[in-house]
């Protein structure tokens, strides 16, 4: 094991800008122009949500029902559509909710991939878009089993488990269902929590950070990611 203080300056270095749901401040969240404007801006990797269509089409978008300028807010839900039907909604004037494909075909290499399982369920689906890419990608979710069934099925690929609470043990998630990453809300991060996953070879990611006076400090904690919807101010800060 690494001394604490040379661990602690090499995760310094390692904290990687995430764009949360991309840039979206001006553009639709979870759509590939944010993806897009993120990397511009600098962002090392993209946080993106995913769920299922009908007919079992992984497609990028947040909440269980269509958030979608042409309908009524909260009527559809996304699984009661097939993609062809999803695909005639548009979030904002010629952009559509993407296919998890089409996000990872369009991100590429440029920059790590953190996606998150929002159903139960999709699992095999997710795991086989994912395996197809050449991105680098990572899968995370506030469900554990659902972290757990991604081991199961593709056991190399890196997990993360969501947390909000600061447990007694906050790894005891992560050895229950075999996972890499402890995604930890912003509020309850401290010293001895970083120190500890670090000594068991996991890494943390701050979630959602957008006071940007947590920035520093969180740096100092030695995190190795911190997510965040001001993606170019965390990026600039950062280098």
């Amino acid at each position: 094991m690494q001394p604490a203080e040379e661990h602690l300056t090499e995760s310094r270095l390692a904290s990687l800008a995430i764009s949360h749901r991309g840039a979206h401040d001006t553009l639709p969240e979870n759509s590939i122009p944010a993806f897009e404007r993120a990397i511009q801006l600098g962002a090392d990797a993209i946080e993106l949500d995913v769920r299922a269509t009908s007919d079992g089409i992984v497609v990028v978008h947040h909440d269980p029902v269509l958030n979608a300028g042409d309908v009524p807010r909260g009527q559809i839900r996304i699984s009661a559509l097939s993609a062809q039907q999803l695909r005639k909604h548009q979030l904002a004037p010629g952009i559509t909710i993407p296919t998890l494909t089409e996000a990872l075909e369009e991100i590429g290499t440029r920059a790590m991939v953190f996606v998150e399982i929002k159903a139960a369920a999709i699992e095999p689906l997710v795991v086989r878009c994912i395996r197809e890419s050449p991105a680098d990608c990572s899968v995370h979710s506030f469900d554990h089993r659902i972290v757990r069934s991604v081991k199961q099925i593709f056991p190399a690929i890196r997990c993360g488990v969501l947390q909000v609470a600061r447990h007694l043990d906050p790894l005891a998630s992560l050895a229950a269902v075999g996972a890499d990453d402890l995604w930890q809300h912003v509020d309850y991060i401290d010293e001895e929590l970083v120190t500890r996953a670090h000594a068991e070879g996991a890494r943390v990611i701050a979630w959602t950070a957008n006071d940007q006076s947590h920035w520093p400090v969180l740096r100092d904690l030695g995190v190795d990611g911190i997510c965040t919807d001001r993606i170019g101010e965390l990026a600039a800060a950062l280098n």
